[in-house]
């Protein structure tokens, strides 16, 4: 049983995009899902779907389709952890900072749902410091 779901989630990511694979599957969660559909409107995802797995309406997950590039490299790089389960780490809008000099996105979870830096910054909401993408 894993114990981190949005650890297990960005490394199944970063696994997935290091050996080429264009799809990664992992076990449901609405917070992970809201994560995917973020990941997926900054660009680094393609499609993100729910299947339920076998005839139980009880048992989903969430396959999600990597995006590449035109040179058929991913797009997601790198992942960094922030927050933890036994760290949790909060930042304000203020100090919502770019990664990576702009080309990376942090994303935070906020009392408005899952957002990045910049809509952070926009919206001067700050949250848990979740993690970083480039």
């Amino acid at each position: 049983m894993v114990t981190d779901r949005i650890g297990d989630f960005i490394i199944r990511l970063q696994n997935a995009a290091k050996v080429g694979k264009r799809e990664a599957t992992m076990p449901y969660s609405a917070h992970v899902l809201a994560i995917a559909k973020k990941l997926k409107s900054l660009g680094f995802i393609e499609t993100v779907e729910v299947e339920i797995v076998g005839d139980s309406t009880v048992k989903k997950n969430i396959l999600v389709t990597l995006a590449f590039d035109a040179k058929g490299a991913p797009r997601l790089r790198g992942v960094k952890r922030i927050s933890k389960p036994g760290r949790r780490l909060y930042v304000s809008a203020a100090e919502a900072h770019t990664v990576k000099g702009g080309t990376g996105k942090r994303i935070i979870s906020s009392s408005t749902g899952i957002v990045s830096d910049v809509e952070a910054r926009k919206g001067n909401v700050g949250g848990e410091n979740l993690f970083e993408i480039w």
